[in-house]
């Protein structure tokens, strides 16, 4: 990428980059970088809706689908769940990435938020717990694709000097789609009655209706468009008995080819990967179990309407992880990205025994989940940032897509086991606590990694 000012051209978006050093970050953006922004957001918005309405309906869904004689085991059940759209997201999610980098990232967003928006309609007529299970895991093969094209649009698209607060900005849709899961189950939970989470899947319908302003109003990636071509003229000269360099091998391979096959970029991958694998356990073994967590400690205390206090406890988390995602999107050009991959895995390992071993009335765990969220939800956000700027674009979404969503090949077994072991060891705290370790494997690899704060993209 040129560090000169670049000048739209046609309907492609073009990247822009730094015309005044002085100006504010949001003076260098145009019309079209804004709404690569608002599509990647308002597709985004609705994953973490779908995500955390799952975490918060599905005790109340399976004690209706369930049969009597299952419900004492209702905990183990619920990992399955959580496991089963996790492993649907991995699916989903890596084999969106390999097509964006081939078939272009504007079309790819379009199919997999099209395909979540449909099967999380189709959740809410589920009849039995199998059926409920077994859409959880399509909706889960759109909810992993999406994120990995519209965190690629951002990054190719907006200038280097406003990209990681772009990234932060469409990270933070993820809390603000889990505060409106939260605030839709407040509202609908006291008088849906039995049905009340059918109605909370039905909602999940509404992204369709905004997939064709992505067709209308976003460009596809300019450095794609050109990557793309460079792809088939590589390629066709291989054809012709061309022997390719390294660096040309990397853009006419099949990517997933391309990523293991070079040296450089599979470290890359695996040591972004075991950063993944924390972030993701730590997120779906231990946050997933906040709702239920103050929810029991509200019923054993005698409070009134425990249902209500996991509702609360499931906002004040959501509006920590916006905080989260928004602060990491500004820090990481303050302090640089390896500091800001140190600071959240740090702040998930000491505030997960805060949460379910210290707090001990509802109103303590609803602040404490509140800052909880900064650090387990809103870490996530080092993944739109950091990624994309260490591959080239012709492996971009490829790579992007592998470390955010491979990586629940393995984390889906976290929430399955959270599972057996809460009901094995009688309650949530110290299971939290046990998974809560897993943010030290990623604190020992961010030295390894390069700082990539003010560099261009690679190309």
């Amino acid at each position: 990428m040129s560090s000169k000012p670049t000048v739209q051209s046609g309907s492609p978006i073009a990247t822009l980059e730094s015309p005044a050093a002085n100006a504010p970050w949001y003076r260098e953006l145009n019309r079209d970088q804004w709404r690569v922004l608002k599509a990647a957001f308002l597709g985004w918005i609705f994953d973490g809706y779908e995500a955390y309405a799952l975490l918060l309906v599905m005790v109340p869904a399976l004690r209706q689908l369930l049969p009597a004689t299952e419900l004492p085991n209702l905990a183990s059940y619920a990992g399955i769940l959580v496991a089963i759209t996790l492993l649907g997201w991995a699916v989903g999610g890596v084999l969106a990435g390999i097509a964006a980098d081939y078939f272009g990232r504007k079309r790819t967003m379009m199919i997999t938020i099209l395909m979540y928006a449909v099967f999380s309609g189709l959740t809410g007529f589920a009849e039995s717990w199998m059926q409920l299970a077994a859409f959880r895991f399509l909706t889960g093969l759109g909810l992993g694709g999406e994120w990995a094209t519209g965190a690629t649009l951002i990054a190719e698209s907006w200038p280097r000097r406003a990209r990681s607060k772009g990234q932060g900005i469409m990270q933070s849709a993820f809390g603000w789609g889990s505060l409106l899961a939260a605030g839709i189950w407040y509202f609908v939970q006291p008088v849906g009655g039995e049905s009340a989470w059918r109605i909370v899947f039905f909602f999940g319908c509404i992204p369709a209706l905004f997939v064709f302003y992505i067709w209308r109003h976003v460009h596809e990636s300019e450095p794609w468009l050109e990557k793309q071509k460079e792809r088939r003229e590589l390629q066709s000269q291989r054809r012709s008995g061309r022997q390719l360099s390294r660096e040309e091998a990397v853009i006419a391979n099949f990517t997933l080819t391309a990523v293991f096959g070079n040296p450089a970029l599979r470290r890359l991958v695996l040591l972004c990967l075991v950063m993944s694998i924390s972030t993701i356990i730590g997120y779906w073994a231990v946050a997933t179990w906040v709702p239920s967590y103050v929810e029991s400690v509200a019923r054993a205390g005698g409070s009134g309407n425990p249902a209500r206090w996991g509702a609360i406890a499931g906002l004040a988390y959501n509006v920590g992880a916006i905080i989260g995602f928004l602060a990491g999107g500004f820090l990481a050009d303050l302090i640089g990205r390896r500091a800001l991959l140190a600071g959240f895995f740090t702040g998930g390992l000491l505030t997960i025994p805060v949460l379910y071993l210290w707090a001990r009335s509802p109103e303590a765990i609803v602040i404490a989940a509140a800052l909880n969220g900064v650090f387990t939800s809103g870490q996530f956000v080092w993944m739109a940032i950091y990624p994309p700027e260490l591959f080239p674009t012709a492996v971009r979404a490829t790579a992007v897509s592998l470390i955010f969503n491979s990586a629940r090949f393995i984390s889906f077994l976290g929430p399955l086991f959270a599972g057996v072991l809460i009901t094995r060891l009688g309650g949530y705290s110290m299971t939290a606590v046990i998974f809560g370790l897993i943010y030290i494997p990623a604190l020992l690899v961010v030295p390894f990694l390069p700082e990539t704060r003010g560099k261009p993209l690679p190309s």
